[in-house]
């Protein structure tokens, strides 16, 4: 993906991690828990345990399909990792406001999913 255009970058520690003009990572391998952390203090968001468990479903999805979920597999593979109750795009907007698919994706270090908008 080196050929993603850089916009800014995010400061984690004292290293900049280079962000395309949507909040997406230009280098995937740069994830860690804290650029997440960082990703999402920027959206004034605080990453709870069932945000992480979301984290923890779509990057098993990524690592297995090599692709970002759209809304309906996202819900369907958290529903199947986590349980019924969690597998539910209410819950998954209550945790991510606005795309879950795309917010999620963000915070997870992964590409912008091929079908969000």
């Amino acid at each position: 993906m080196a050929s993603a255009e850089i916009e800014r970058y995010l400061n984690v520690g004292d290293e900049p991690i280079a962000l395309d003009p949507e909040g997406y990572l230009i280098d995937l391998t740069v994830w860690t828990p804290a650029v997440a952390e960082a990703l999402a203090a920027e959206e004034g968001r605080e990453l709870t345990a069932e945000h992480w468990e979301v984290i923890e479903v779509i990057r098993g999805f990524y690592s297995r399909y090599e692709a970002s979920p759209a809304m309906r597999p996202l819900v369907k593979a958290v529903g199947q990792a986590l349980g019924p109750e969690k597998g539910r795009s209410l819950h998954l907007m209550k945790l991510f406001p606005d795309s879950p698919a795309k917010v999620a994706a963000r915070l997870a270090g992964l590409p912008k999913p091929a079908n969000c908008l």
